[in-house]
Protein backbone atom coordinates (compact mmCIF):
# COMPACT_ATOMS: atom_id res chain seq x y z
CA UNK A 1 0.00 0.00 0.00
CA UNK A 2 0.80 3.09 -0.77
CA UNK A 3 -0.29 6.10 1.68
CA UNK A 4 0.47 9.62 1.11
CA UNK A 5 0.41 12.22 4.22
CA UNK A 6 -0.26 15.74 4.19
CA UNK A 7 1.88 17.31 7.23
CA UNK A 8 -1.72 19.87 9.53
CA UNK A 9 0.21 21.78 12.00
CA UNK A 10 2.45 19.36 14.19
CA UNK A 11 0.08 15.80 12.59
CA UNK A 12 0.36 13.76 9.56
CA UNK A 13 -2.73 13.27 7.93
CA UNK A 14 -3.93 10.20 5.51
CA UNK A 15 -4.88 11.31 2.48
CA UNK A 16 -7.92 9.10 2.05
CA UNK A 17 -9.51 9.43 -1.18
CA UNK A 18 -13.00 7.09 -1.93
CA UNK A 19 -13.78 5.60 -5.06
CA UNK A 20 -16.12 8.12 -7.09
CA UNK A 21 -19.57 7.70 -6.97
CA UNK A 22 -21.37 6.48 -9.86
CA UNK A 23 -22.90 8.66 -11.77
CA UNK A 24 -27.00 8.97 -11.85
CA UNK A 25 -29.58 10.63 -10.15
CA UNK A 26 -31.86 9.22 -7.10
CA UNK A 27 -35.20 9.43 -7.99
CA UNK A 28 -37.96 8.24 -6.27
CA UNK A 29 -37.93 4.67 -5.79
CA UNK A 30 -34.05 4.94 -5.01
CA UNK A 31 -34.33 7.38 -1.93
CA UNK A 32 -37.33 5.52 -0.97
CA UNK A 33 -35.00 2.58 -0.89
CA UNK A 34 -32.52 4.53 1.13
CA UNK A 35 -34.78 6.13 3.56
CA UNK A 36 -36.31 2.14 4.45
CA UNK A 37 -32.38 0.98 4.83
CA UNK A 38 -31.87 3.72 6.81
CA UNK A 39 -34.54 3.31 9.52
CA UNK A 40 -35.30 -0.29 9.17
CA UNK A 41 -32.36 -2.08 8.31
CA UNK A 42 -29.70 0.09 10.02
CA UNK A 43 -26.98 -2.60 9.62
CA UNK A 44 -27.28 -3.00 6.05
CA UNK A 45 -27.24 0.49 5.00
CA UNK A 46 -24.18 1.34 7.67
CA UNK A 47 -22.37 -1.71 5.64
CA UNK A 48 -23.36 -0.10 2.04
CA UNK A 49 -22.32 2.98 3.59
CA UNK A 50 -18.96 1.96 4.78
CA UNK A 51 -17.95 0.19 1.94
CA UNK A 52 -18.50 3.42 -0.74
CA UNK A 53 -21.22 0.89 -2.39
CA UNK A 54 -24.63 2.58 -1.00
CA UNK A 55 -25.11 4.79 -4.42
CA UNK A 56 -24.43 1.88 -6.53
CA UNK A 57 -26.91 -0.52 -4.70
CA UNK A 58 -29.25 2.58 -4.80
CA UNK A 59 -29.02 2.88 -8.62
CA UNK A 60 -29.68 -0.48 -8.67
CA UNK A 61 -32.85 -0.97 -6.95
CA UNK A 62 -34.09 2.13 -8.53
CA UNK A 63 -33.94 0.62 -12.20
CA UNK A 64 -35.09 -2.55 -10.83
CA UNK A 65 -38.34 -0.83 -9.69
CA UNK A 66 -38.85 1.35 -12.49
CA UNK A 67 -38.42 -1.65 -15.10
CA UNK A 68 -40.98 -3.91 -12.92
CA UNK A 69 -43.51 -0.57 -12.39
CA UNK A 70 -43.47 0.62 -16.26
CA UNK A 71 -44.11 -3.75 -16.77
CA UNK A 72 -47.27 -4.18 -14.37
CA UNK A 73 -48.58 -0.93 -15.40
CA UNK A 74 -48.50 -2.38 -19.68
CA UNK A 75 -49.80 -5.63 -18.50
CA UNK A 76 -52.23 -4.40 -16.10
CA UNK A 77 -53.63 -2.06 -18.63
CA UNK A 78 -53.99 -4.53 -21.12
CA UNK A 79 -55.63 -6.63 -18.76
CA UNK A 80 -58.33 -3.91 -18.03
CA UNK A 81 -58.82 -3.23 -21.83
CA UNK A 82 -57.36 0.58 -21.20
CA UNK A 83 -56.58 1.70 -24.75
CA UNK A 84 -55.86 4.59 -26.31
CA UNK A 85 -59.61 4.31 -27.66
CA UNK A 86 -61.10 4.47 -24.80
CA UNK A 87 -59.02 7.99 -24.15
CA UNK A 88 -60.15 9.24 -27.07
CA UNK A 89 -63.72 8.15 -25.83
CA UNK A 90 -63.83 9.00 -22.13
CA UNK A 91 -61.14 10.60 -21.23
CA UNK A 92 -62.09 11.02 -17.27
CA UNK A 93 -62.54 7.30 -17.57
CA UNK A 94 -59.25 6.30 -18.78
CA UNK A 95 -57.79 8.41 -16.51
CA UNK A 96 -59.71 7.10 -13.48
CA UNK A 97 -58.66 3.76 -14.27
CA UNK A 98 -54.45 4.54 -15.32
CA UNK A 99 -54.83 6.08 -11.75
CA UNK A 100 -55.49 3.23 -10.36
CA UNK A 101 -53.44 1.13 -12.15
CA UNK A 102 -50.00 2.98 -11.79
CA UNK A 103 -51.42 3.36 -7.42
CA UNK A 104 -51.24 -0.88 -7.57
CA UNK A 105 -48.31 -1.17 -9.67
CA UNK A 106 -46.37 1.27 -7.38
CA UNK A 107 -47.89 -0.38 -4.12
CA UNK A 108 -46.65 -4.02 -5.73
CA UNK A 109 -43.59 -2.34 -6.46
CA UNK A 110 -42.51 -1.00 -3.42
CA UNK A 111 -43.23 -4.23 -1.65
CA UNK A 112 -41.10 -6.67 -3.98
CA UNK A 113 -38.44 -4.35 -4.88
CA UNK A 114 -38.03 -1.36 -2.67
CA UNK A 115 -38.92 -3.39 0.89
CA UNK A 116 -38.31 -6.69 0.34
Amino acid sequence: MNITYEKCGDYLIPNLIPDPEPEGELRKFGLMRKSYLENHRRGIYSGLLLSGELKTHLLLIQEQAEERFDMLVEQMAKQEGVTEQLKAQDQMLWVRKMNNIRNVAEEIVLKEVVYG
